[in-house]
């Protein structure tokens, strides 16, 4: 890829993929910096967040060389997509309406992340490193991988914390609009749910924008086909995460029209993990190493490998399942069903890392990836362990940190795994043929 590329009016997933990094990483640091049990103050968040900023104009002059302008562009999507909360600070608690401040605040806002990231990317010329050729499509699928996955170690928290019904009605919250719900009244386990509801939104518009960024850049018919399943599987993923909470199509939170469902309930956190597994294995597809020549999938070795793969998804399935059965129920029957399925799944995914890392003919890539999921499950075994000794000695009542942040630690990295194993069953699948190259923006060649 040459400079050329990058030229304004042409590709523009770096500016997509930077934009919405930048927002990731924004909403991640706000997340933490205001969670009921250790909110941070206003002069320690504002400045955390602009920090954000600076490092995503940092990233603009060291990933591209589109200049100033384009960092200004970035850093205007980042604040486009920030509206999404800055509605819970705009509006009046007591009787929800929109404060008249709001007509200059909105657009001040856009305008003030524009500014700083171009800042950054004006303090960034002056870093040493220049880096070139980077695989945009593929970028913004990992930024859609990372956003799921701090979307699904926020739905832990909620878990953790028992806090899924804490807003009773979907999509609105407590009679709100959702993004105009007052930030202070965002207290105990409403935080926890709705914050979750926000990253939710923030991850279905994520996806929204890669498909359809996609359907232009892309030339295989099924990686545009991939990116609508996965579009589709995100859609699906909020209706049943709001039917959990109302029982049916509903806009009323009167406790008599709604009926909460434990059933969608589990499978709202099987499914956000399938997710994730989808989102890992389009990356992989976009990856200019995947689309280049890899003979050794055509060997019976590679054979070997993925049908490895594919018996380590299932066990990771089964495993998920029980263990968000035992999440949300509490029975003894699934906790001891999951520790029995977690030999199974120590034996087979260990298997299939030592042979992704030490299979030379499976490239560096693949080695690498065995390598880290040896290390992840080696992790997530003792995570395991450390999660069975806090809720077994915790006492009744609300759940404490401790045990929450070992549990949702827990989820996230079995998470990993299953999003690991469907990248290693995806690297040893060949290439289908191409298909029509689409009409649009000029069409990504791998090389």
């Amino acid at each position: 890829m040459t400079a050329s590329d990058h030229a304004p009016g042409r590709d523009v997933g770096d500016m997509l993929a930077l934009g919405f990094g930048t927002t990731v990483a924004m909403w991640f640091v706000g997340y933490l910096t205001h969670l009921p049990s250790a909110a941070a103050p206003g002069w320690v968040v504002f400045p955390a967040l602009m920090l954000c900023l600076l490092a995503g104009g940092a990233a603009c002059a060291v990933f591209t060389s589109r200049g100033l302008p384009a960092a200004f562009y970035v850093g205007c999507l980042t604040g486009v997509l920030n509206l999404l909360v800055l509605g819970s600070l705009l509006v009046r608690p007591d009787d929800g309406g929109v404060m008249a401040s709001a007509v200059w605040w909105l657009p001040a806002s856009v305008l003030l992340c524009g500014v700083v990231t171009a800042c950054g990317a004006w303090l960034g010329r002056g870093l040493p490193w220049r880096v070139t050729g980077v695989n945009w499509p593929a970028a913004f699928a990992l930024v859609a991988g990372g956003a799921t996955l701090l979307l699904l170690s926020v739905g832990g928290v909620v878990t953790g914390y028992q806090a899924g019904l804490a807003v009773p009605d979907w999509p609105n919250s407590y009679g709100y609009n959702m993004y105009l719900y007052p930030l202070s009244r965002m207290t105990g386990g409403i935080y926890y749910e709705h914050a979750h509801r926000l990253f939710g939104s923030l991850v279905g518009l994520t996806t929204l924008v890669l498909a359809v960024y996609l359907q232009f850049r892309e030339p295989r018919w099924w990686v545009r086909m991939a990116a609508i399943v996965a579009l589709a599987a995100v859609v699906l993923q909020g209706v049943m995460g709001g039917l959990r909470v109302t029982g049916r199509l509903t806009l009323s939170a009167a406790p008599d029209d709604l009926a909460p469902s434990l059933t969608l309930a589990i499978a709202h956190g099987v499914f956000g993990q399938v997710f994730l597994a989808l989102l890992a294995g389009l990356s992989v597809v976009l990856s200019r190493a995947w689309q280049a020549e890899r003979p050794h999938v055509l060997t019976p070795t590679a054979a070997t490998s993925r049908n490895l793969a594919a018996l380590a998804l299932a066990v990771l399935l089964l495993q998920l399942v029980l263990g968000a059965l035992h999440r949300h129920t509490g029975t003894n029957w699934s906790l001891l069903a999951h520790i029995m399925v977690a030999l199974g799944v120590v034996a087979v995914v260990g298997l299939l890392a030592i042979r992704l890392w030490a299979l030379q003919a499976a490239g560096p890539r693949a080695n690498a990836l065995g390598f880290a999921l040896l290390i992840a499950l080696g992790v997530q075994f003792a995570l395991g362990f450390a999660a069975l000794i806090v809720t077994s000695i915790e006492k009744p009542g609300e759940p404490a940190a401790i045990h929450v942040i070992v549990t949702t630690l827990h989820q996230t990295t079995g998470a990993l795994l299953l999003g690991g194993c469907a990248a290693a069953a995806t690297w040893c699948v060949p290439a289908p043929a191409r298909g029509p190259e689409p009409r649009g923006f000029p069409v990504h060649r791998a090389g």
